[in-house]
């Protein structure tokens, strides 16, 4: 996606203008010629309208001039998704918030965002439109721009309706060191929220199931609240932020696990998570644990801020169901384990194929 609207280039005159109602895309709006422009300057450019996207080059001059001791960090992902559209946000928004947080897990602040589209030939440009719309409303609502990037178009029956990736940027402070290396035994196991609400909602979509209330993907930017958790407690306090994406919370641990060579012992009655998702997950045959999360974080950090940890995310919007759900513990063999509401154990392994396809 290269912009030629900068403010000292006039804008081209096309025979006709796009028709965002019942257009298509064809090979010629990939074939980087006028119609390429075109599809530009009318849908790419004025959604995602900065300085840095508007000068035109085919990537974005940032002028980062970082303190002594400051890091840069950078994340890129590839989002697939079937439906595109779904309660709670697309393909778009979450692209946009796949990104932010990746680059958040590792204690940065995110400042800018590139994004690549792979559209296949005979996509509405009225669905377009109002996917890169959803997307950037997400970026300016994150204060996060998208300053840069590309659109390819295949052609028919070789696409999936539409693929967008994204990299994302971000700076990490001098001093600050989070991985998924640094849990240590003794330490407590957090999730800001409830689990398997994103991977519901897409399969209640898919399936066409209906419960009393709307489950709705959790997707969302989570750099705020990670902030005001890192700003509230002392440096190095928290050591691993992971966001629980496909694969779920479980997953995600046995990753942590895996990386800082440490156990875990978790309580299945303190994990959240919301009934109408449990009971999907009961009727779709499906673990909750293993449902993929897109606005979620784990955090682990020293017992001794976990209470204080808990209280800074629970006062946040994103956060307000936030609980400690386990404990970091000295095992060589990495195994995550979990006491069950019913009293007794059982491990918690990896997920084993892939139970909800393009859910992310």
């Amino acid at each position: 996606m290269t912009s030629n609207r900068g403010e000292d280039r006039p804008r081209r005159n096309y025979l006709r203008p796009l028709d965002f109602r019942h257009g298509r895309i064809d090979m010629n709006h990939g074939g980087g010629g006028r119609v390429s422009t075109q599809l530009i300057d009318e849908l790419f450019v004025p959604a995602f309208d900065n300085d840095w996207l508007n000068c035109g080059n085919d990537a974005a001059v940032l002028d980062l001039h970082l303190p002594e001791g400051h890091r840069l960090a950078m994340a890129t992902d590839a989002h697939v998704i079937s439906p595109l559209e779904f309660p709670g946000g697309d393909i778009g928004s979450l692209a946009v918030h796949g990104t932010i947080n990746d680059v958040v897990m590792l204690g940065a602040a995110p400042c800018h965002l590139s994004a690549s589209f792979i559209i296949e030939e005979g996509f509405a440009l009225a669905d377009l439109k109002r996917i890169v719309t959803s997307m950037a409303a997400a970026s300016r609502q994150a204060a996060v721009p998208i300053v840069a990037g590309d659109t390819k178009v295949v052609e028919r029956g070789k696409g999936d309706g539409l693929f967008i990736s994204t990299t994302g940027i971000g700076v990490v402070p001098a001093g600050r060191r989070i991985s998924g290396s640094g849990a240590r035994p003794g330490d407590a196991i957090l999730l800001s929220g409830t689990i398997g609400d994103h991977g519901v909602a897409i399969m209640a979509t898919r399936e066409s199931l209906t419960f009393d209330t709307t489950v709705e993907s959790d997707s969302a930017a989570l750099h705020t609240l990670v902030a005001e958790l890192l700003d509230a407690l002392p440096e190095g306090a928290v050591r691993t932020l992971r966001d629980p994406t496909r694969g779920g919370l479980a997953s995600t641990l046995n990753e942590i696990a895996r990386q800082s060579g440490i156990g875990m012992q978790l309580d299945e009655t303190a994990i959240p998570i919301k009934t109408q998702v449990a009971a999907a997950c009961e009727l779709l045959g499906l673990d909750p644990l293993y449902v993929a999360n897109e606005g979620k974080c784990v955090i682990i950090c020293a017992a001794d801020q976990a209470d204080r940890a808990i209280a800074i995310l629970q006062a946040h919007t994103l956060g307000r169901e936030a609980a400690r759900i386990g404990t970091v513990t000295d095992d060589p063999h990495g195994f995550v384990q979990m006491k069950t509401g019913f009293g007794g154990a059982r491990i918690v392994d990896w997920m084993a194929g892939e139970p909800l396809p393009r859910i992310c």
